[in-house]
């Protein structure tokens, strides 16, 4: 069994909230102090989740650097005051940095027993066979 540190906890906690205030601020039409504070929350909880040596290697790595570059670029628009180009470039970051996950959790939520059946519908499925494959490894 994995045994989960209390900083590993706090962590968890520091990115959930993270990501309750960006899905939040974009439901507010884009506010640019929650999205402020979304982005410093989930940046803060990765780093106490597998520390921060860990989390500088993961975004600065050679073949990463692009996605580091948009990511990091939308948190800074962001912060100026343009929240909607922000998002825009900080969500292509983000998926350009968290596409080799995609398959995993993908797989993981088709055993979950409602979504699973989510999935399988005919339009959804497509989709998600399209994320699932992915020929790069993380």
């Amino acid at each position: 069994m994995l045994s989960v540190t209390d900083t590993q906890k706090i962590g968890m906690g520091l990115t959930g909230f993270g990501v309750f205030f960006l899905l939040f601020g974009m439901m507010l039409f884009f506010d640019k102090a929650l999205l402020a504070i979304g982005n410093i929350l989930f940046l803060a909880g990765l780093a106490f989740v597998i520390g921060l040596e860990r989390t500088f290697r993961f975004f600065f790595q050679k073949h990463k650097l692009r996605a580091a570059l948009f990511f990091f670029g939308g948190i800074i628009v962001v912060l100026i005051g343009w929240p909607f180009f922000g998002m825009v470039f900080e969500i292509y970051g983000f998926f350009l940095l968290f596409r080799g996950f995609f398959p995993v959790v993908i797989g993981f939520v088709r055993r979950v027993p409602v979504l699973g059946m989510l999935l399988n519908l005919p339009g959804i499925s497509m989709l998600v066979n399209r994320v699932g494959e992915s020929d790069t490894m993380v």
